[in-house]
């Protein structure tokens, strides 16, 4: 009896002191609410500008950070150089203990629209208001969806690659012009941020 009682003690000093010398995000999930929610979408966002969403097989990074299925298709993808989660708690709107929208703010430089292979310059600090919510044990965005909001590097890289790929000469022409208008486009200075949505 003795011996078992010492066996129990043992293995939960042991147990103890494994979770004392584990940092703290190695028992919690990506979005798990234990942490703050602008983690998950930190997390998301970062996924984004580095272009995952431009390609389907890997969309399925994004599935632990939202509550839709299906990815729209998009004709276009907006091309930004910077976003901020906005950490102020008092520009959240605070739904419920369970729900807020968390402002975030993007440095648009424009837009690629993939039908016609055009870059449209846009300028502009865009805010957007993200709908996050717990969704059993974790942090999930509800909306908006979104097109893509890809970096300026990564996007350039991409058309980079699509020209490679490219046999056809009047499409390869169309995608260089793609190309020099991105490595062109620049974000001027302050310009209004939209309202949240």
């Amino acid at each position: 009896m003795r011996g078992m009682l010492l066996t129990r003690l043992s293995l939960s000093l042991a147990i103890a002191l494994f979770l004392l010398v584990l940092p703290a995000d190695g028992l919690a999930q990506t979005g798990s609410i234990v942490h703050d929610p602008t983690d998950m979408l930190d997390k998301y966002l970062g996924l984004d500008i580095k272009g995952v969403r431009l390609d389907a097989i890997s969309q399925e990074a994004l599935a632990p950070y939202i509550t839709w299925k299906d990815e729209p298709i998009w004709g276009r993808t907006v091309v930004i150089t910077s976003y901020e989660v906005i950490n102020d708690f008092k520009q959240w709107t605070v739904v419920s203990q369970s729900e807020a929208v968390i402002p975030v703010e993007y440095k648009v430089l424009g837009s690629v629209y993939w039908e016609k292979a055009s870059f449209l310059p846009e300028p502009q600090v865009e805010r957007i208001g993200f709908r996050v919510k717990i969704v059993g044990d974790r942090w999930r965005i509800a909306e908006p969806i979104l097109p893509p909001h890809v970096g300026q590097k990564r996007m350039i890289n991409y058309v980079r690659q699509a020209l490679l790929d490219e046999k056809d000469q009047a499409k390869v022409a169309t995608l260089e012009t793609l190309l020099d208008d991105l490595k062109k486009a620049k974000h001027e200075g302050p310009a209004s941020a939209q309202a949240p949505r």
